[in-house]
Order: structure tokens, then C-alpha cells, then sequence
């Protein structure tokens, strides 16, 4: 598939080391994140004992900063290299982890409750400071003491 390297724009010095500056932040930052999580921790999602919902450091900042790391990461790759595959190989990666944390955040939704919709409400899932907006919850007929005011 020669179209996977068609050239996005021309190789130099500047494009390859900036690419190669975001791919080493981003990969910080998923290490920074990996860290700050400790014990709580797995390669699986499960509830360990004492486990607690983490949304200091990194995690103040996006809601998956592991993934955002690794996105990051890959974005950086992509622009080092300047060819239409590293720009695939992150769309791929962010299907992949944008249905991975859909199943992630659900879990934590059972597990922290209110919480978690909390803090998912002022918190973006991989973009900082991109909020999408959560569903409203419909109000019921008839029933005074449902209605918000």
C-alpha cells in the first residue's frame, strides 16, 4: 500500500525534533500518570483492596492521562516521520483506547457513583479542557420533586 507513505509535508530538522519533543512529553506524562496511580494500578480494570478514585496530578488534568501519554506519544511519532502511516497508526491507537476507556469509565461509574460523574463532569476524558457534554438526565412527568430549581 504505497499511499501509506505519501509524504504529508517535506523531512527536515525542524519537523522530525519537534515530533520527537511531543513524543517524549507525551510519553512523560503517561509515566508521570503510571506513577501517580501507585497501587491502584492494574493492566485490567478491577477494584483492589483500599482502591480510591485518583484526580490529583495528572489526573486533575484529563481523565485518562495514560492514554493521553500514549496519544500524545504517537501524534509526535507521526509528525517525526511526516508519512500518511503515522498519522493511521494514531487514529488506530485512538479508536482503540476511546473504546477501552468507554468500557473503563462505565465500570468507574458503578463503582464511585456520584463521585465519578463529578468528576467527570469538570474533567476532560483525554483533552485537556475539552469537555464533551454528558446526557441530561430526563426530568419525570408529574412528579414535582424531580424537577430541578
Amino acid at each position: 500500500m504505497p499511499w501509506l507513505y505519501l509524504q504529508l509535508w517535506p523531512v527536515g530538522f525542524w519537523p522530525f525534533w519537534l515530533g520527537a519533543a511531543v513524543t517524549i512529553a507525551g510519553l512523560l506524562f503517561a509515566v508521570w500518570a503510571r506513577e501517580h496511580l501507585g497501587s491502584n494500578w492494574s493492566r485490567s480494570v478491577t477494584i483492589k483492596q483500599g482502591h480510591e478514585l485518583i484526580t490529583t496530578g495528572p489526573y486533575a488534568v484529563v481523565r485518562h492521562p495514560i492514554y493521553t501519554g500514549i496519544l500524545t506519544g504517537f501524534l509526535g511519532m507521526a509528525m517525526a516521520i511526516s508519512e500518511v502511516r503515522g498519522f493511521t497508526v494514531f487514529v488506530l491507537f485512538f479508536l482503540a483506547f476511546w473504546i477501552k476507556l468507554r468500557m473503563e469509565e462505565q465500570w468507574m461509574r458503578s463503582q464511585f457513583d456520584e463521585a465519578y460523574a463529578a468528576y467527570a463532569h469538570q474533567t476532560a476524558a483525554l483533552v485537556p479542557y475539552l469537555r464533551i457534554p454528558a446526557k441530561p438526565k430526563a426530568v419525570s412527568e408529574g412528579k414535582p420533586n424531580d424537577i430541578p430549581g
